[in-house]
């Protein structure tokens, strides 16, 4: 029985490792309507479901710095209706026709999709070219979303458990790049905000020469096609240049150290490095560090840091992969009594490992396959399908890195990660912070 049994599990091991080697090339079609607009189609008629999306390169780095949050703020306002659709019925029209629908902004782009039955392709293509070109820009809509989005902020960040780490962490590692200030932006600055700066920001990033539409599912591309251009080919060109950060944040020469002081519990102790663009060759030698150190309960910092010595009840690292250069994390949340900088200097050993030491083999091995996962269960929907084939096309200007950024990161060698350790972990490159709890916190004297 247990030879039996040994049989079967190196079977299933077989299965399983040759399953991620031949992972299976997305088939897509493209092509430019005379607007600008870009169009992605993927046709797969494994379940009759249709993702319809809509990418615009427009996040909180294209703000105004005296009006941050307007991308967000736009995620929520153009939920609001349009000419043909009035106001709260754009959920209804999905629901209706038994789908879902969402959106999401980020510090570069900001991405709206609807998953409905693939014979309701039609609709969502409908309601996304009103969102495009007849949005109801309304001062009752801005005033009911001015406060969804105080909530959301009072709920994410101010009240949630370390709801503002990422926003104290980009604020200290940036002086000069957009990406210092928060995605949802500043409340001041929302409430200053006149009815000409909405109209103006849609106007110049809401234009189909600045948008990708990609969609993925049980759809025919020909009729598809068909449809694209009856509904986008008459909206016309905004004509105007897109506004993109041109500061560069400058070469960090020091350490930067501070202590946020508020309400959580437990401290939190937050090491970020500047790292390169994402698409970079070290931007994927950073990320396959990342995961030694935190890609799963047998990584390092788990191991050594919450296991092992017992200084804290979790600890991980990620790489924030920006259109611009961005930052990698290292984290961890402290045990009961723990001095911050013991997890500190804990968190380091294992990085200055990575330095000194080749990773072994098999923990390569683990990271490869890893890696592997991780870009199957990506195009396992096809909302993650549609969305990765529109983030390639908008930041590298080739749809085709769906098949073949996992290339990239295969390509990365042990001796690679331990070069980009010693390149970008470094002391002068390094922003420092603990998050302590204040029983006084937020009261007032």
């Amino acid at each position: 029985m247990k030879t039996k049994f040994i049989l079967a599990c190196a079977g299933l091991l077989l299965i399983w490792s040759s399953s991620y080697g031949q992972i299976s090339n997305v088939e897509y079609t493209e092509f430019d309507l005379d607007n600008g607009l870009h169009v992605i189609l993927h046709e797969d008629h494994s379940t009759p479901v249709v993702a319809v999306t809509v990418m615009y390169h427009v996040g909180s780095k294209n703000e105004n710095p005296d009006r941050t949050g307007m991308a967000h703020f736009f995620e929520h306002l153009l939920f609001e209706g349009s000419e043909n659709i009035k106001r709260g019925e754009f959920d209804r029209y999905i629901e209706n026709a038994g789908g879902t629908l969402n959106a999401n902004t980020s510090n570069d782009r900001t991405f709206y999709y609807e998953i409905l039955p693939s014979n309701q392709l039609e609709l969502g293509l409908w309601l996304e070219s009103e969102r495009m070109l007849h949005a109801k820009i309304e001062q009752e809509g801005i005033d009911t979303q001015n406060e969804v989005v105080k909530e959301e902020k009072r709920l994410r960040m101010d009240n949630s458990p370390y709801g503002k780490l990422l926003s104290e962490t980009m604020g200290h590692a940036y002086n000069v790049h957009p990406y210092k200030w928060p995605v949802i932006g500043s409340m001041e600055h929302l409430d200053a905000t006149t009815h000409t700066d909405f109209m103006d920001f849609y106007k110049l990033f809401y234009v189909p020469e600045n948008a990708v539409l990609s969609i993925a599912g049980d759809l025919d591309v020909s009729e598809a096609t068909k449809l694209i251009k009856k509904y986008f080919k008459g909206i016309p060109r905004g004509g105007k240049a897109i506004p993109r950060p041109t500061e560069m944040e400058p070469v960090k020469t020091e350490e930067v150290r501070d202590t946020i002081w508020g309400k959580d519990q437990l401290p939190a102790i937050v090491m970020a490095y500047h790292i390169p663009a994402q698409g970079t060759d070290d931007y994927y030698a950073v990320d396959m560090l990342n995961q030694v150190l935190s890609g799963g309960e047998s990584s390092r910092l788990t191991k050594s840091v919450v296991d092992e010595k017992q200084l804290a009840v979790f600890a991980g690292a990620f790489s924030f992969g920006t259109e611009d250069p961005g930052v990698t994390l290292g984290f961890s949340i402290a045990n009961m009594g723990v001095e911050p900088v013991e997890v500190e200097e804990a968190m380091l050993q294992e990085i200055d490992l990575l330095k000194t030491e080749l990773i072994s083999e098999r923990e390569f091995q683990k990271l490869r396959n890893q890696i592997e996962s991780q870009f199957v269960q990506g195009n396992s929907s096809m909302a993650g399908i549609a969305e990765s084939l529109a983030n390639y096309h908008m930041y590298f200007d080739d749809a085709n890195l769906i098949n073949t950024e996992i290339d990239k990161y295969l390509a990365v060698t042990k001796e690679d990660i331990m070069a980009a350790a010693k390149k970008y972990y470094t002391k002068e490159n390094r922003v420092v912070l603990y998050f302590m709890y204040d029983e006084n916190f937020g009261e007032e004297n």
